[in-house]
């Protein structure tokens, strides 16, 4: 007889109790982020019928063309989020500032605020390239009972208490810790529920597989450009594989199933690199740790770095864990 696969529903109520603070709120938290992700799909997979994509004529914060799609899914994780009253503060990519949340009854009295990028690599969906979205989950440091404060979401990656994305893909896929290990659940489009597929996903010690923007190669430190060198050379299991699709949760994804290292460093052209650290850096990073890889910005562990703005960028190392190392090697060692 075939084993009936848990729904993501029922992993979240049984596992509830290895949360380290376990009222419920989390587990109801992650349930509204199922929700969202859900109507969010709805949309992005029939995105290319209606009026939908393109940009809606706006610039976001980081200057950015915004997509049609990137509004709406922005907008819907707020709401979402908003409804089930459980957070008290939302700050996502698409708002120059977060967002306080205050429930008419219950006066500031929740404890979780979420960063969140409402749809990554977005400027792919006009070509039918997966996107995904990005949460990272903490709780607040400031008293319950009054509004939250910018610190409440300055946190250091390794104060997250949750973190995940959602991949919509040739299937719709939910990853996500808790801190106890990365799972992965796909949706089942006929029935509208997710389904446990990937327990306990790991990334391989070692890959084969290196994602960087080759096109900024000239940009890059000299660190870098040694690494890239080495990828290349023919010897022991290298030349590696380069694949790079340019969506964040798309490149992660596959390289923490076959193995591969993920490169976004910084350049001439971006000092600081371009990536978040705040909701694309710090969740990917634990996500990373929760699967047996690592995360870095060549130098430091991502999840160590001080956060200073909510906009702040890093450059971004993360993957297999020894690929991970070897590129900290080249940068250490560059001249």
């Amino acid at each position: 007889m075939s084993h009936k696969k848990q729904t993501l529903g029922e992993f979240i109520i049984e596992n509830q109790s290895s949360f380290k603070y376990s009222s419920g709120e989390l587990s109801s938290l992650l349930n509204s982020i199922r929700l969202a992700a859900k109507v969010v799909n709805h949309e992005v997979n029939k995105a290319g019928l209606v009026d939908i994509i393109g940009a809606a004529g706006d610039t976001n914060i980081q200057g950015e063309d915004q997509q049609k799609l990137d509004v709406y899914a922005n907008e819907k994780f707020i709401a979402t989020l908003t409804k089930r009253n459980i957070v008290c503060g939302i700050a996502s990519e698409e708002e120059d500032d977060f967002i306080t949340i205050n429930s008419q009854d219950e006066n500031h009295q929740n404890k979780y605020v979420v960063l969140i990028d409402p749809l990554d690599g977005s400027s792919n969906i006009d070509v039918n390239v997966s996107v995904g979205t990005i949460f990272s989950i903490y709780r607040r440091v400031t008293p319950v009972g009054t509004p939250v404060q910018l610190k409440d979401f300055l946190q250091k990656g390794v104060e997250q208490v949750a973190a995940g994305y959602v991949v919509y893909g040739t299937s719709t896929m939910l990853v996500y810790t808790t801190g106890d290990g990365v799972n992965g659940f796909t949706l089942n489009p006929a029935i509208g529920s997710f389904y446990l597929s990937h327990p306990n996903m790991e990334f391989p010690e070692d890959g084969n597989i290196y994602s960087v923007n080759e096109g900024n190669y000239i940009h890059f430190p000299q660190g870098i450009k040694d690494y890239i060198k080495y990828c290349q050379q023919e010897e022991d299991d290298r030349p590696y594989t380069s694949r790079y699709i340019g969506s964040l949760v798309s490149d992660f994804h596959r390289n923490m199933i076959k193995g591969g290292i993920y490169l976004y460093p910084q350049s001439s052209k971006n000092p600081n690199g371009k990536l978040r650290l705040l909701y694309e850096c710090n969740p990917m990073a634990f996500l990373a740790e929760q699967a047996n890889g690592f995360a870095s910005d060549g130098f430091t562990r991502t999840m160590e770095v001080e956060p200073t703005e909510l906009h702040q960028r890093v450059p971004f190392i993360c993957g297999s864990k020894n690929m991970v190392k070897k590129a900290e090697e080249f940068m250490r060692n560059a001249k």
